[in-house]
């Protein structure tokens, strides 16, 4: 006799099933549910422990169905695989989570083709808004996001439209307190490991690179200034190529801290030891949450303040507040001084 396999169908826990089961009405458990104020918390602890106890899981589909909102967001940054994306992200997720809403992570590679994609990728998921490091190639591709209406701000890069939000770091600041760092301690032959001119903060930390030679007199010499890609692996090259030119440095300014760590590596195999031949520094001081066993000077753009502050204008976005104001946020910087740099002054 053929045996006939039946799947056993498991009902689903609903609001009506926690409602019977803890005397309230359906109305008051779907807002205890979503921590409404309106509920004391001793009822929301009571409703959401049971929910638990059922293996209740929320109808989110239905949820954004009625209120027009997925309660997700996209973030899209150039390489999640650099540390400071990584604690962007990590900080823009903790945020988000205390709000209820979902993060999806995408990957533009610094390029143009790779960004459209992502954005589209996040449109196609009706995400709620979107926060992005454009890879500014050109302003297309944020274009196509202002035409779209999803509202988006812009992290750690601006534009020079001046309609889209951003929040930035100093970067011009950044720049001219490595170089000044690097100049007070007898360094005049700076190497600048710089991003393409196209990013936004490659040139303004390029502004401050050479607004500090200017005030201490030195020229600026554009041998000494390269762009190389700021993607993990881009550095090693352009390095080995000056090293091999014979072209005199005796520090290294590195345009985040990947390239900088990359800068250490490429000098050692090359028998140039750090900072007793070459001194370097980079930017981002990821080393604030990784505890990397060479600590390098860095300077610190406050990764956490700024991706907080990115995902709140986002929410006053999502939910139309201030609509008539554009916000245009540059957080502070600073110098975090480590063993990677020291004098060179008799």
């Amino acid at each position: 006799m053929e045996e006939v396999n039946e799947r056993k169908i498991v009902k689903s826990t609903t609001l009506k099933d926690i409602a019977e089961q803890t005397g309230f009405t359906v109305n008051t458990v779907s807002r205890a549910l979503k921590n409404k104020e309106d509920i004391s918390a001793s009822t929301i602890k009571l409703i959401q422990e049971k929910a638990q106890e059922l293996g209740y899981i929320g109808n989110t589909l239905a949820s954004s169905l009625r209120s027009g909102m997925t309660k997700t967001i996209a973030v899209i940054v150039a390489d999640v695989s650099n540390p400071h994306f990584s604690i962007a992200l990590k900080e823009i997720e903790k945020a988000a989570r205390m709000q209820d809403y979902t993060t999806i992570i995408l990957n533009s590679y610094e390029d143009q083709e790779a960004e459209k994609k992502a954005i589209l990728s996040a449109l196609s998921k009706n995400v709620d808004g979107i926060i992005i490091c454009p890879s500014q190639g050109n302003d297309n591709n944020m274009e196509i996001l202002q035409r779209m209406g999803t509202p988006f701000v812009l992290l750690g890069r601006h534009l020079e439209n001046e309609t889209m939000d951003y929040v930035v770091s100093d970067d011009e600041k950044g720049g001219y307190l490595a170089t000044s760092h690097l100049l007070e301690q007898g360094h005049k032959d700076i190497l600048f490991l710089n991003a393409h001119h196209t990013i936004s903060s490659a040139r303004e930390r390029l502004i401050g690179y050479k607004r500090a030679l200017e005030e201490w007199r030195i020229p600026s010499n554009d041998k000494l200034i390269r762009e190389v890609s700021n993607i993990s692996g881009g550095s090693r090259n352009e390095l080995r190529a000056v090293i091999k030119s014979k072209l005199h440095f005796t520090a290294i300014f590195a345009f985040n801290d990947m390239m900088a760590w990359e800068s250490i590596f490429t000098l050692s195999k090359n028998n140039i030891k750090v900072p007793e031949n070459i001194s370097v520094v980079g930017f981002d001081n990821i080393q604030s949450r990784f505890f990397i066993p060479f600590p390098l000077t860095s300077v610190s753009n406050s990764k956490g303040k700024t991706s907080r502050k990115a995902f709140e204008i986002l929410i006053k976005r999502i939910h139309k507040q201030n609509s008539e104001l554009h916000y245009h946020e540059v957080i502070d910087t600073k110098l975090v001084i480590r063993e990677s740099t020291r004098s060179i002054l008799m």
